[in-house]
């Protein structure tokens, strides 16, 4: 049997041969000088990390879900990365879900078993239909649950992309879309809890926000779609409400207590000089977008 070569992630880097004997501080200016590759490695995959987000714009605003899927340390931030996107956008659980291989359990008890378990894999996809997208989250690019959650997403008719570390990886010939910075060999060797993890965290955090700014859970740079769910989150609401439209707290307030505490809606009455019945229906006829809503109600007038 031909032997499978080591991906990147999995070699020797030759800069760290000799970190047990470094000083602390010279160990970890080694550690932070590796990092600094990994945004520029993921500057490199930003084509292919735009067309990820085109599937899952389209997947989610025809009413289908995001599924992540990882083992592991990407399992781990890949749960992260969809538990953030509720009150962060207030998007509806379980629109984008993560599946991580060996359970919830798996989140603070490792259990490395489960990246080799296929039929688990496949399990996850389980209830993936036609118009879903998956995302398999995986450093070495050929992890057994993740290849098989892959390939059972597909014969159910559901688009599918890899991230990586490994540009080379086995599975990705039979993805959509291959998103693959190529963060090199670790500081400690095979540890892809470090560059290639970082890595997957940035790739993740960009694909998902980019994903929920052009779905319109926007409005500019401003949360306006965020659960206030505490009295710090409040203050935040009211915060961005006078940054959107230039109103004063109190204004803010009453505009927000019209609008139910919708603050998407609150946005809309403020600039458009409109009941928050109005700005509703303008923002529901434009699936959600401010800018499209206003334009729509000036339009109108």
């Amino acid at each position: 049997m031909d032997e499978v070569p080591l991906s990147r992630t999995e070699q020797r880097n030759p800069r760290s041969a000799s970190i047990d004997r470094m000083p602390t501080l010279e160990l970890l200016h080694l550690i932070n000088a590796e990092d600094r590759q990994v945004p520029i490695a993921v500057a490199t995959v930003l084509p292919e990390l735009a067309a990820a987000v085109d599937l899952a714009v389209a997947a989610l605003a025809g009413g289908h879900r995001v599924h992540y899927v990882g083992a592991g340390t990407s399992g781990r931030i890949a749960v992260l990365d969809a538990a953030e996107l509720i009150p962060t956008f207030g998007l509806e659980p379980g629109r984008v879900v993560a599946h991580i291989a060996g359970g919830t359990r798996a989140l603070t008890l490792p259990s490395e078993a489960a990246e080799d378990d296929e039929v688990a894999g496949a399990a996850a996809a389980g209830d993936v239909v036609a118009g879903d997208l998956v995302v398999g989250v995986t450093a070495s690019g050929r992890t057994p649950y993740v290849k098989a959650a892959l390939a059972a997403a597909r014969s159910r008719g559901a688009r599918t992309v890899l991230v990586s570390a490994n540009p080379a990886s086995p599975i990705a010939a039979a993805v959509d879309v291959h998103v693959a910075p190529d963060t090199g060999p670790e500081v400690l060797t095979g540890s892809t809890r470090m560059k290639a993890g970082t890595a997957q965290k940035l790739v993740l955090n960009a694909f998902s926000t980019a994903t929920m700014v052009r779905l319109g859970r926007t409005y500019s740079n401003l949360m306006t779609d965020m659960l206030a769910s505490n009295a710090k989150l409040r203050d935040r609401q009211l915060r961005i409400l006078a940054e959107a439209t230039g109103a004063d707290q109190e204004r803010c307030r009453e505009a927000l207590r019209a609008a139910g505490g919708d603050a998407k809606v609150a946005v809309v009455t403020l600039i458009a000089g409109t009941t928050a019945e109005i700005a509703g229906r303008a923002l529901a006829e434009t699936q959600g977008h401010v800018h499209r809503a206003l334009r729509l109600l000036d339009h109108v007038a």
